[in-house]
């Protein structure tokens, strides 16, 4: 068995007031009417892996209403050969806590045990809209493979914001700028470095697998010029970028103005130019691909987490679909509507039947 949550306790979080699960390795098909709590199952194991989960939602937000006590999420994981005892949560909308085993630990400790990848239907816009969203997903793979990769992140964020309320008041003392600028370097290169090493891992993935699932050509574009290739030629790119920045008010260089440039292979066809049932396919091809190259890497694949996974694919690539993660070993779970969806699936898979009441969900077997 890989990766797995064995016991999942929720308790106060969304609409959830406790539910305890007790599972195997095999995937989880969730069932229920909209609106019963699916999804939130989903996020809570998503919380079992570093960032602010699948929803992007503060702590605050994941509390259940209207007692806003604060939430708790714990769970025994199987990883590594070895069973570990998680428990994460929040107070009072305070930043989440994680503790290990009973020991307080930081995410990116958890994330080096639990490696949690996903799909929602906020994604199937990915190739249409925005680049941020794009960025945002290809460095979620990043930290797939890379727990630190959020904290880079972080500090790269943090002193951008600081630089551009510098260049905002049209500060032009070049002092002011040297430290920040070192700081961007340092951390733009190692984003850039994880999203292009990504990147490579997902192709080579991709080119081993036997499957039904398009393959897409992938590549990291810039919306102007190309990133340096080194840390010093990042900071003086930053340097020498400043009277335009100062112009703009903002900075114009470094991996925050990259963008995911997505082809899907067989046909020749941008992404963005498919259709839904296509766009779908191939960001389906995209997840497998990347618990594939985390199953290689680490030697057991992910959690898989597929929210209303048959949305936009047809009952044959629906049925391909189930068939691969069952062959990956994946401990997958999905949602969706009725029993049906999940029928291909037999006794390959354990069922939980999710429906509202008076007290906010109830969760079945």
């Amino acid at each position: 068995m890989g990766l797995a949550l064995t016991e999942l306790t929720v308790s106060h979080f969304r609409s959830h007031k406790l539910a305890r699960l007790s599972l195997d390795g095999r995937p989880v098909a969730i069932h229920g009417p909209n609106g019963a709590g699916k999804t939130n199952i989903l996020e809570a194991v998503s919380l079992f892996s570093p960032g602010r989960g699948m929803r992007r939602a503060s702590a605050a937000e994941m509390t259940r209403r209207p007692e806003a006590l604060g939430w708790k999420l714990s769970g025994l994981l199987d990883a590594q050969g070895q069973r570990f005892e998680i428990e994460t949560w929040s107070e009072g909308g305070a930043a989440r806590q994680v503790r290990i085993d009973g020991k307080s630990a930081t995410q990116i400790e958890l994330g080096k045990l639990a490696r949690v990848v996903w799909l929602t239907p906020s994604m199937d816009r990915l190739w249409i809209e925005g680049a941020e969203g794009r960025r945002r997903f290809l460095d979620r793979i990043a930290l797939s493979f890379d727990p630190a990769h959020a904290e880079t992140s972080l500090i790269y964020e943090k002193a951008m914001r600081e630089r551009n309320r510098l260049l905002k008041e049209q500060v032009r003392d070049a002092h002011w700028y040297a430290a920040l600028e070192g700081q961007l370097a340092e951390t733009g290169h190692r984003i850039h470095t994880a999203r292009l090493r990504s990147l490579d891992l997902l192709r080579a993935a991709q080119d081993r697998a036997e499957t039904v699932f398009p393959s897409a050509e992938l590549e990291l574009v810039q919306t102007e010029g190309a990133i340096p290739e080194t840390v010093e030629d990042l900071r003086d790119a930053l340097s020498e970028s400043r009277f335009r920045d100062l112009a703009a008010g903002r900075t114009l260089v470094g991996p925050h103005r990259s963008d995911l440039y997505g082809v899907f292979a067989a046909k020749g066809v941008p992404a963005r130019e498919c259709s839904t049932g296509e766009q779908k396919a191939l960001l389906v091809s995209l997840i497998l691909s990347n618990a594939r190259a985390l199953a290689e890497i680490l030697g057991a694949p992910p959690i898989v987490l597929l929210d209303e996974v048959a949305a936009h694919l047809d009952a044959g690539r629906c049925a391909a679909l189930y068939d691969e993660v069952c062959a990956l070993g994946a401990q997958a779970w999905m949602t969706g509507t009725g029993p049906e969806l999940f029928a291909e699936l037999g006794d390959r898979a354990q069922t939980l039947i999710v429906t509202e009441s008076d007290e906010g969900s109830v969760v079945a077997a």
